[in-house]
């Protein structure tokens, strides 16, 4: 009897390109539901989203907490190496081997011993998350709903030389993330300055004004409340309204500019993209002109209080004319 290959020796092993002018990429489907916790300190407590028929739960375990939205930059690195494959005519591959120098240097971090440090504890949170989603499934003849359940990486294996320095770090992306970058249509470019959003609810917001605005020209809004729910996290909803009217003030999104409207006794944020960016020239989006249909849960995560979030119809829609928006400021160094 032939021995079963394991999931590894089934797979071609892919030699990460060299970043370079590499453009960052990251999957709209990241970027629209909330995967990641927003907190530098661990979450434990899961995540949980229902909405527009479209259902996740992300849960962590006590040692490692659950992944953190700069954890994600280690996925945008790979949904980047993948893109820039298939544009060069090379095969991509779930099984790929990097440096930690290489993965440091793509997402704008330092090279220190705590940069490396830091890099394996968002391996071993991305590998220890667990992810259970409809997203993507198909509906069942019978009309049940397929839960796909997978970890953002498999496994992952480091390599040291005697006197303790890594010599590379080979990882299984899960199937389900591989499969989502690998059709382009639900890829989209970031600015080049993502990285140095140093906020969890900056990047967050970011990611969804990146997805949902794209170039519209007349821009698109969000109710403040239902942007709460649309983030994924345990803050207060006074207190995220107050950092997101904090963060239209500085004007701290690049490539868009922010705004707070009030309107039918709501709080809005309307956002378009800042054709003053000259980062604006390199970005590309799919077609995101429909409303907006889902909601998501809140922003700085905290240890305990769980809560559900379900909807069916709550969303945002393409911002009106507004008189004319603050200038758009520039985005600092790191």
């Amino acid at each position: 009897m032939s021995k079963r290959l394991s999931e590894r020796e089934q797979l071609t092993l892919f030699r990460a390109l060299p970043h370079g002018d590499m453009a960052l990429r990251d999957s709209q489907d990241l970027m629209a539901y909330p995967f990641f916790s927003l907190a530098k300190s661990p979450r434990i407590v899961p995540i949980r989203f229902e909405a527009g028929g479209i259902s996740l739960t992300v849960e962590g375990v006590p040692e490692h907490g659950i992944a953190t939205i700069w954890d994600a930059d280690v996925l945008i690195w790979a949904a980047s190496q993948i893109i820039q494959a298939k544009k060069e005519g090379i095969a991509p591959s779930r099984l790929m081997v990097a440096t930690p120098y290489e993965i440091l240097r793509f997402a704008r971090r330092g090279t220190g011993r705590s940069d490396y440090l830091a890099l394996r504890a968002a391996l071993d949170r991305l590998q220890s998350t667990t992810v259970a989603t409809t997203l993507r499934q198909r509906e069942r003849p019978n009309g049940g709903k397929r839960v796909h359940r997978f970890s953002w990486i498999n496994e992952w294996k480091e390599y040291i030389r005697p006197d303790g320095r890594s010599d590379g770090i080979e990882l299984i992306l899960a199937d389900w993330f591989f499969t989502g970058v690998m059709d382009e249509a639900l890829v989209l470019t970031l600015d080049p300055t993502y990285f140095r959003l140093s906020g969890g609810i900056e990047r967050w917001l970011y990611r969804l004004v990146r997805k949902h605005g794209g170039r519209q020209p007349g821009g698109w809004r969000f109710e403040i409340r239902h942007l709460y729910l649309k983030s994924g996290a345990l803050q207060r909803s006074r207190d995220f309204a107050a950092h997101v009217r904090g963060l239209a003030l500085r004007q701290a999104l690049p490539g868009y500019r922010l705004a707070v409207e009030r309107s039918g006794g709501s709080e809005w944020l309307a956002f378009r993209p800042c054709t003053s960016n000259a980062s604006m020239t390199d970005l590309s989006t799919a077609s995101v002109e429909e409303p907006v249909d889902v909601v998501g849960t809140g922003s700085v995560d905290h240890r305990h209080g769980t809560r559900w979030i379900t909807g069916a119809t709550i969303g945002g829609s393409p911002a009106p004319n507004s008189p004319q928006a603050a200038p758009c400021n520039g985005f600092g160094p790191p």
